[in-house]
């Protein structure tokens, strides 16, 4: 079933930061890149590490537990381009982020 949830508020992820946060029943990192927000799987592929708590440079976030590096995007993998982790589309209404899962 596909749902919009509301995910934060705008005013809790200002730009060039991220959040770690649940919607339904997964965790999702949230990324707000010069005002535009993004939204990947916050499980990181390699073992697990926490993708919204990573360092966010420009575009790309730095896994915190081993430093593994995606676009926030698209979900590419900076060196492997075999791994894209899956990303959800987000859009504003009013002071809500909301995340589309499927």
């Amino acid at each position: 079933m596909s749902q919009w949830i509301p995910l934060a508020r705008v005013d809790e992820c200002p730009p060039g930061k991220s959040l770690e946060l649940v919607a339904g029943e997964r965790i999702v990192a949230l990324f707000n890149v010069g005002g535009t927000f993004y939204a990947l799987d916050g499980v990181c592929p390699h073992q697990g590490g926490p993708l919204g708590k990573g360092s966010l440079c420009g575009a790309i976030v730095t896994c915190p537990w081993h430093g593994w590096q995606f676009d926030v995007t698209s979900g590419q993998h900076q060196l492997n381009p075999r791994i894209q982790q899956p990303r959800f589309e987000t859009r504003v209404e009013g002071e809500w982020i909301l995340v589309h899962l499927q």
